[in-house]
């Protein structure tokens, strides 16, 4: 073994905490130049990270988030309204049907039209006989609601109820299901 291979092995120890860019710099210099500058390097890293108030930790969240499906995502987003009041033309803080469904899929990414009928007529809207979570659920072409699972769908669903979850049975039922593309 070389006697520049401790050195060199110590100088990859120091760096190896750094965030981004200053990893890359810090082992791509040289083993004598690599220890006096890996402080520094280390130091604006991580200030850089708390100024842009990014961690590895978020990062990898942000990635995770993204590889989820954008069902899902609208999903989340509208079942973390749960117990705003129903407000007739809402789109937040209180909602309507539609306006809670179109505000689910805007923060996952995609643009649905506002109303109901708009949705219906929408060429996003593929449908599907088995619904997963998160895919519309229209009962006529007046209302429509996020699928949760066979029995349940989570809306905004009449004056005096809150966003929440819905039970449907006999006599109010989805009389369609879509998926969104």
């Amino acid at each position: 073994m070389s006697p520049l291979r401790p050195k060199h092995a110590s100088s990859i120890a120091a760096a190896a905490v750094p965030v981004g860019m200053a990893a890359a710099l810090t082992f791509a210099a040289p083993a004598a130049t690599a220890a006096p500058a890996a402080p520094a390097a280390i130091a604006a890293a991580a200030a850089s990270a708390a100024h842009d108030g990014l961690t590895a930790a978020a990062g990898t969240a942000a990635r995770r988030h993204h590889a989820e499906p954008r069902r899902l995502r609208a999903y989340a987003w509208a079942a973390r309204q749960a117990g705003h009041p129903y407000v007739w033309g809402g789109t937040g803080p209180g909602f309507d049907c539609s306006g809670l469904v179109m505000m689910a899929y805007r923060h996952a990414g995609i643009r649905l039209p506002r109303t109901t009928t708009g949705m219906l007529a929408s060429r996003l809207l593929i449908r599907v006989r088995h619904p997963r979570m998160g895919d519309l659920a229209f009962y006529g072409t007046g209302h429509v609601e996020l699928f949760r699972r066979w029995g349940y769908t989570f809306g905004a669903h009449d004056y005096g109820s809150p966003v929440g979850l819905i039970h449907y049975g006999w006599g109010w039922a989805p009389t369609a299901f879509y998926a969104v593309r």
